[in-house]
């Protein structure tokens, strides 16, 4: 492993004790020797304000401090950055920062004397497509969803692997998720838990009008696209709950695997033990 020197913070900006404890956490790096940069203008002189995209390009570290959502908005500028990301834990659950942060001062000291492992997330890239145009296009390391948007009815689309067509349906809506987000809305969707090791993207129809459709695990080598075929009123395409496009009828949203994004993961700390404590699972006493 290469000396880590350089360390990015991000935070929440309207946190208020995240801003305390980034400051915190920057004043103790700089007395270690450590080169400090923030992505949050904060009452500290011991650090320099950076852009997220800025410190994917210099940092050797990202310490994220918030919930789930403020490591996914900060993994998206990181994808394919080879930078180690450490998610500490302000949120509720917390499956992606899963360390507490009562314990953030002591993780942080053993991660820069390099005792830790990293896991790789891949992504998503979606495209939106109207009349053989590209509209738009954004990636995501959670989940990219289609579903309806400001009307109560179900709109209709077909979901097509590579060159085969897999469903039509009337429902909701669908999620495609990668392993990272097995656990978030595709898990309260009725989907699979995957292992993050596994390269699966996970189908989960939202609400489907039927009783014999069912999520669906597919290799992650293949492009997915969603047509949308119905739409009482425009749909929406959300990725990971931080942007969202506009859909139409007759739209075209194509997904495939994107680049890499590096989590860490102490040693002593395993995925089935972080299932067993943020699910609740019965039969261990942790």
């Amino acid at each position: 492993m290469s000396p880590i020197k350089t360390i990015g913070i991000s935070i929440r900006p309207q946190a208020a004790r995240a801003k305390t404890l980034a400051n915190e956490l920057a004043t103790s790096l700089v007395a270690q020797g450590c080169d400090v940069l923030c992505d949050v203008t904060q009452a500290s002189k011991v650090h320099e304000t950076a852009s997220l995209q800025n410190m994917a390009k210099r940092v050797d570290l990202l310490i994220v401090l918030g919930g789930d959502g403020t490591l996914l908005h900060a993994a998206r500028h990181f994808m394919n950055s080879n930078v180690p990301i450490l998610g500490i834990n302000l949120g509720r659950l917390g499956f992606l920062t899963d360390t507490p942060v009562g314990s953030m001062f002591d993780v942080v000291e053993s991660v820069l004397a390099g005792h830790y492992k990293t896991k790789h997330h891949f992504g998503l890239h979606a495209s939106c497509w109207r009349d053989g145009q590209c509209l738009k296009e954004d990636i995501a390391m959670n989940d990219v969803v289609l579903q309806r948007y400001a009307h109560p009815r179900p709109i209709e689309f077909e979901v097509i692997y590579g060159d085969q067509s897999m469903f039509r349906l009337h429902a909701d809506g669908v999620v495609l998720a990668t392993p990272a987000g097995s656990t978030a809305y595709a898990l309260s969707a009725g989907g699979p838990i995957v292992h993050p090791e596994v390269e699966a993207i996970s189908v989960v129809p939202l609400c489907p009008h039927t009783l014999s459709n069912r999520p669906v695990l597919i290799p992650a080598n293949e492009i997915i696209t969603l047509q949308l075929l119905s739409s009482p009123n425009p749909s929406v395409l959300n990725l990971d709950g931080q942007e969202s496009f506009i859909l139409s009828e007759g739209d075209e949203v194509k997904v495939k695997k994107a680049g890499d994004v590096s989590l860490i993961y102490l040693p002593e700390r395993h995925y089935f033990n972080t299932l067993r404590s943020k699910l609740h699972w019965a039969g261990y006493e942790d």
